[in-house]
């Protein structure tokens, strides 16, 4: 079994720290979120948290564009993973985002993935001028741009939102860069069984998993898909304390099981705290599996 280590909000000045001990301590990855601003005044409701209290939650919080954050982490690591959980992927432009990924896995020894969501809040959309009932069908196009663009091949794309002629990106991966699509909807299922390499929960249970994975498993016999023994799927269970907890998650169809060790919401952790739930957590399910 693989483990990501969530950091969850803040914590930037950390990250060096926190992904050297992740790393020396046998997690597989480490995940990090995307926020791009604040908007002082939303229309859009949070669907998996309160939206009050998320929005609570993130006033004023760092959050590093996760490139940065990845690029930062990779260089003070040798074989830890990273991949952001999730990254509003239709608001960027995806040629320019397919350069950045391109790099960040270059530069990384092929040790990043893409979380690929949309995202709940609508000014993400229409503050960088684009509508919100378009970001289904952005997306879509999103991910073939970004994963035709990286191919090391000349690539061009035609279509209502974007028209690129033919292009090279160099250098390009030596290895192909995961997509892991993340989102709990019908459509996001679909779109991680169609087109995915992967798929990414949020906060939930086991109750919901369980039936998320049940539907996940369905859309890609549906696609065809459910043949390839590569696809990821990332999970975290809000409820998971005990090893036997992991153990239920692991035969639900888990390959990578997301975990924050502390509460992310507690102002007064601080590394030392931090690094030595990363350390606990290790010695007690992750050596023990």
């Amino acid at each position: 079994m693989r483990f990501t280590l969530m950091t969850g909000l803040g914590g930037i000045e950390d990250y060096p720290d926190v992904a050297r001990t992740a790393e020396a301590t046998g997690w597989t990855s480490l995940a990090i979120p995307d926020s791009l601003f604040y908007p002082e005044v939303t229309e859009s409701d949070y669907p998996y948290l309160s939206t009050e209290a998320v929005r609570e939650a993130l006033d004023g919080v760092p959050v590093l564009d996760p490139i940065v954050a990845m690029a930062t982490m990779a260089g003070v690591t040798r074989t830890l993973r990273f991949y952001p959980a999730v990254m509003k992927v239709p608001v960027r432009q995806p040629l320019v985002l397919a350069k950045a990924l391109s790099s960040l896995a270059v530069i990384s020894g092929n040790r990043v993935s893409l979380g690929a969501g949309l995202s709940p809040w609508k000014e993400d959309f229409t503050f960088n001028g684009i509508p919100f009932e378009e970001r289904g069908k952005r997306m879509d196009e999103c991910i073939e741009i970004i994963r035709g663009a990286m191919s090391g091949d000349y690539f061009e794309f035609h279509s209502q939102y974007y028209d690129i002629g033919r292009v090279k990106l160099s250098p390009a991966p030596t290895a192909g860069l995961p997509i892991l699509v993340g989102g709990h909807a019908v459509p996001a299922l679909r779109r991680a069984a169609q087109v995915g390499d992967g798929w990414i929960s949020a906060n939930s249970d086991y109750d919901s998993l369980k039936a998320m994975i049940g539907k996940l498993d369905e859309l890609r016999r549906d696609s065809g898909t459910h043949t390839r023994d590569d696809f990821e799927i990332h999970a975290f269970d809000m409820h998971a304390r005990k090893l036997d907890d992991f153990r239920r998650m692991a035969e639900l169809g888990v390959t990578d099981i997301c975990v924050t060790p502390w509460n992310p919401y507690d102002p007064s952790l601080d590394r030392a705290q931090k690094l030595a739930k990363i350390e606990q957590f290790a010695d007690g399910i992750i050596s023990r599996w």
